[in-house]
């Protein structure tokens, strides 16, 4: 079963959309839409229990906006598959990528990374602003885990990397926070091009900015004093 976990804040418009591309996409997969909702006002949850019985989904209704990070954890509890994938409801994920990333695990693979800065991967309809800060968040990230897009939010993985790890659900970089302390022997990266949100607000501000910082110093800090172990090293505890 392919698990694929959506934090959602205000994403009626696009909920229907993405799911009727999942299913489209996953062919005759066993998959189900996890939908895990704070308490958006435009009634996000209700559109998205409304989907089934045409698609798998599940939903997570919790009481505010708690953030995205502690959002993604709650779906991961309550998604039933062992292969989990993480995407944004807005469709700047492109749906269709999903079964490449699910593909790409397998042969001592347990994590795929949706890469925007490998060969084939991109982005389109992003500000100067937005590419620059995207860069060089990335720049920092790339001393501290072994990927090039280090602040995807876009990935897949099978259940057994954060089986009994400590998630630090600090911000909304959680891809960063899986890369860096999950367990798991080997990752790749898959390239997909990243395209600017199709309806609704960015989340994306100064906030979002500084928890990421703090997020950086945490693994940084715990790499210095031994907490934090190698990805290979830690697969090797399995």
């Amino acid at each position: 079963m392919i698990s694929v976990v959506v934090p959602t804040y205000n994403e009626a418009a696009t909920i229907p959309v993405l799911a009727d591309r999942l299913a489209k996409a996953m062919g005759g997969r066993p998959w189900e839409l996890v939908v895990v909702d704070d308490g958006s006002p435009d009634g996000t949850a209700d559109v998205a229990e409304r989907l089934a019985p045409e698609v798998p989904v599940r939903v997570v209704r919790r009481a505010g906006k708690l953030g995205l990070a502690t959002a993604v954890m709650a779906g991961f509890a309550a998604a039933t598959g062992e292969t989990l994938v993480v995407m944004d409801a807005d469709l700047s994920h492109p749906p269709e990528v999903v079964p490449r990333l699910v593909d790409a695990l397998g042969d001592g693979t347990e994590l795929a990374v949706g890469s925007r800065y490998v060969e084939g991967g991109g982005t389109v309809d992003w500000p100067l602003r937005r590419r620059v800060v995207s860069r060089v968040a990335c720049l920092m990230g790339n001393a501290l885990v072994p990927v090039r897009d280090a602040t995807s939010g876009f990935f897949a993985l099978r259940r057994s990397v954060i089986e009994g790890v400590r998630l630090d659900p600090i911000g909304f970089k959680i891809g960063f926070e899986v890369i860096a302390r999950g367990r798991y022997r080997r990752v790749v990266e898959v390239p997909y091009t990243f395209r600017d949100r199709e309806a609704g607000a960015s989340k994306f501000g100064t906030r979002e900015i500084l928890s990421y910082a703090l997020q950086l110093l945490k693994v940084a800090r715990d790499k210095v004093t031994g907490r934090l172990s190698s990805p290979r090293e830690r697969g090797r505890k399995e």
